[in-house]
C-alpha cells in the first residue's frame, strides 16, 4: 500500500509542485506565481484551490501525517498473519512515503514551526499516534523490552527511513529505487531485531 494515489487532482498537483518548491527553496523563498507556473495557471488561479501558502503549508504537513496515520491503522485491520508479518508492512508503508515523499520529510524538518499553533500541534498528535500503532507492534513481537525503549526503537528507525532526501533526486540514489527499497528494509528489521540481543 502507498501513501499515494493514481490520478492526481489539480489541488493534488498544486500541493505536489509547493512541497517541492518549499522543500527545495524554502518556505518565503517561493511565491504563489511559481507554484501556479509550475502547475500551468496564474498565481492568483491558485486561490480558488488555498487561501494562500499558510494554508498549503498546513494541508501538506498535516496531509501527509493523516495518511501515514490511516495507512498505518489500514495495515492494522487487514493484518492477518501476525504482528512480524504487519510490522513488515508498516516499515514497507513508510519506505514507500520516505522515497516518494521525500521533499515533506525536508518540509517537516524545516517548516513546521511556520504552522499555526493549531495545525502544529495538530500534526504532532497525529504523529505521536503513528508512533504508537508501531510501539504496539513491537512490543508484541518484543514483550521483554521495555515501552520506553520500544518507543525509542521506532524514533530511531524513523530516523534512519527518513534520512531519505540525502539521496540523489531519482530517488533511490545511487542503488537505485528497488535496491535502496532493499536497504532500507533490511536496516529496518536489523534495528528491531537487535532489541532481542541486548
Amino acid at each position: 500500500m502507498s501513501t499515494r494515489t493514481a490520478a492526481p487532482t489539480r489541488r493534488e498537483q498544486i500541493l505536489k509542485e509547493a512541497a517541492r518548491l518549499f522543500a527545495e527553496r524554502g518556505f518565503h523563498g517561493v511565491g504563489v506565481d511559481e507554484i501556479g507556473a509550475a502547475v500551468g495557471i496564474s498565481g492568483p488561479g491558485l486561490y480558488r484551490h488555498f487561501p494562500g501558502k499558510d494554508a498549503m503549508l498546513a494541508e501538506l504537513l498535516v496531509g501527509i501525517s493523516e495518511r501515514l496515520l490511516d495507512g498505518g491503522r489500514l495495515r492494522v485491520e487487514e493484518a492477518g498473519a501476525g504482528a512480524e508479518a504487519l510490522l513488515s508492512s508498516l516499515i514497507d508503508g513508510h519506505i514507500d512515503f520516505a522515497l516518494d515523499d521525500r521533499p515533506l520529510i525536508t518540509l517537516h524538518d524545516r517548516e513546521l514551526d511556520r504552522l499555526r499553533d493549531s495545525d502544529r500541534k495538530r500534526v504532532r498528535r497525529l504523529q505521536r499516534q503513528y508512533v504508537e500503532l508501531w510501539v504496539t507492534v513491537v512490543r508484541e513481537l518484543h514483550p521483554d523490552v521495555a515501552e520506553s525503549e520500544a518507543r525509542a526503537a521506532v524514533h530511531a528507525v524513523f530516523g534512519l527511513l527518513n534520512s531519505t532526501p540525502h539521496l540523489q533526486a531519482d530517488g533511490g540514489g545511487p542503488l537505485g529505487r528497488a535496491a535502496t527499497e532493499a536497504l532500507l528494509r533490511r536496516l529496518a528489521h536489523g534495528a528491531f531485531a537487535s532489541l532481542t540481543t541486548r
